[in-house]
C-alpha cells in the first residue's frame, strides 16, 4: 500500500517519539491524531446491529490442566478432546477454566505490563526497537508502516522460546515475571496441542513432534483510554500468525471475534484464559481448524487496557523450516489446499502487509 510523503513523515515522526500511543496520551490530547482514524467502514461495523442475539464463545475445563491420561479417566479426556475439535473447527477460539495457572501468576504478569507501560518513558526508550533480532522490543503498532491507520495501542515482545533471554537482559519491572509466566503456559501449550492432536485422529505427540509448541513469543498489550474511542480501534482485524495463541486478558474487555459473519464479545472471565486457533494451524490442517479473524475496540475507560498474548510462533525471526498440510489428514477426498513453504515465507508476507491482509490466500492450490 502507498501513502502520500507527508502521511509517512507523520508516522517515521511519531516512531522517532518512542513514547507511543501512551505519550500520546500524557501530552494530554482530547482529539487523535489523523494517522488514527480508521476509514468509515470499518467504524461503520463498530456499531453492533439492533438486533444482535448474545452468544458466547465455547468454555471448556481443563479440570485443573491435568486432562492426562494418568490423571483422568479416559471418557474425562474423551469429552475435553471433542469439546475442542467442535471449538477450533466452528469457532478457532474457545475460554479454558481450571488450566493449572494461578490467579496470584496471572495477576503478576497483568501488573508487570502495565507497571512496563507506565514506568517513566526515558526508562522505556531504550527498549524501543523494530529489531526482531533482538530478543526484547517495545514498539506501537506492528504494521504501524502498512496499514490503512494506526490503533491505539503499544507492545512490548519477548522471545521466549527455544532459547529464553537472560533475566538481566530484561526489564526489572517484570522480566522475571514473565519468564515464569512463560514455562507456565508452555506447560498448558503442550497439553492443548495433545488434545489437539488427539482432535485431528492422530497421535497425541504428533503436533508437538512437527515442532508447534517450540517457539513462543510472548507479549504485552497495553491500550491507553482513548479520546475518541468511535473513531479508531485498538488493534485492526487480523487472524494470529501462529500455531496457536494463549491469551490473558484484564477485566476492562474490548476483544470481539468475528463468527458467522458477526462481531462476537469476548468479555473477560477472571481466572480463565482465552485460546485461538493461529494460521499456521489452519494451514498445516487443510482447513480443518480454523483461524478466526478478531480485534480490539478501542475505549474510554478510566485506566488503560491491558493484555498478555503468548503466540507460538517464530514471528519475524528467520525460520526456514517447510510445512504444508499433514500428509495423515489427505486423501482423494480431501487433498491439500495449500503448498508446501516455509515459515519465513509466511512471516514475509505477513511483514510486507497491514495485518488485516488475509496471508494463507497466497499459498492456495
Amino acid at each position: 500500500m502507498e501513502y502520500s510523503m507527508d502521511r509517512s513523515n507523520e508516522r517515521e515522526a511519531f516512531d522517532e517519539i518512542k513514547t507511543g500511543v501512551k505519550g500520546l496520551v500524557d501530552s494530554g490530547i482530547k482529539e487523535i491524531p489523523a494517522m488514527f482514524r480508521a476509514p468509515p467502514a470499518i467504524l461503520a461495523s463498530l456499531k453492533p446491529p439492533q438486533a444482535s442475539q448474545e452468544v458466547n464463545i465455547p468454555t471448556i475445563d481443563l479440570k485443573g490442566g491435568s486432562v492426562h491420561y494418568k490423571d483422568q479417566d479416559l471418557t474425562t479426556r474423551r469429552n475435553v478432546v471433542e469439546q475442542i475439535r467442535e471449538a477450533a473447527e466452528k469457532w478457532g477460539f474457545f475460554r479454558v477454566t481450571n488450566h493449572g495457572i494461578s490467579l496470584e501468576l496471572q495477576e503478576r504478569m497483568l501488573g508487570g505490563i502495565r507497571g512496563f507501560h507506565e514506568q517513566d518513558s526515558q526508562v522505556k526508550k531504550q527498549f524501543y526497537s523494530r529489531d526482531h533480532t533482538r530478543n526484547f522490543l517495545y514498539y506501537t503498532n506492528v504494521d504501524l508502516f502498512t496499514s490503512a491507520s494506526a490503533t491505539w495501542r503499544d507492545s512490548v515482545i519477548c522471545y521466549t522460546s527455544p532459547d529464553p533471554p537472560r533475566s538481566q537482559d530484561l526489564p526489572a519491572v517484570f522480566g522475571e515475571t514473565m519468564l515464569e509466566y512463560s514455562k507456565e503456559v508452555t506447560g498448558l501449550g503442550e497439553l492443548i496441542f495433545e488434545l489437539l492432536s488427539e482432535a485431528l485422529g492422530l497421535n497425541p505427540n504428533h503436533l508437538k513432534e512437527m515442532d508447534c509448541a517450540k517457539s513462543q513469543m510472548m507479549t504485552g498489550q497495553y491500550y491507553p483510554p482513548c479520546p475518541q474511542p468511535d473513531l479508531t480501534l485498538g488493534f485492526s482485524k487480523h487472524s494470529d500468525f501462529a500455531f496457536l495463541t494463549i491469551l490473558l486478558q484484564d477485566n476492562i474487555g474490548g476483544l470481539q471475534v468475528l463468527h458467522d459473519q458477526a462481531w462476537i464479545d469476548v468479555p473477560p472471565v477472571p481466572g480463565s484464559l482465552v485460546i485461538n486457533i493461529g494460521d499456521l494451524l489452519q494451514f498445516i490442517t487443510n482447513d480443518r481448524f480454523i483461524s478466526a479473524e478478531h480485534r480490539v475496540i478501542a475505549h474510554g475507560s478510566s485506566e488503560a487496557r491491558v493484555s498478555a498474548p503468548c503466540f507460538f510462533t517464530t514471528f519475524k525471526k528467520a525460520n526456514p523450516r517447510v510445512y504444508g498440510p499433514i500428509k495423515e489428514l489427505l486423501s482423494e477426498e480431501n487433498p491439500p489446499k495449500y503448498r508446501d513453504c516455509s515459515i519465513t515465507e509466511i512471516s514475509d508476507i505477513f511483514s510486507s502487509n497491514e495485518v488485516t491482509i488475509p496471508r494463507l490466500l497466497h499459498f492456495r492450490i
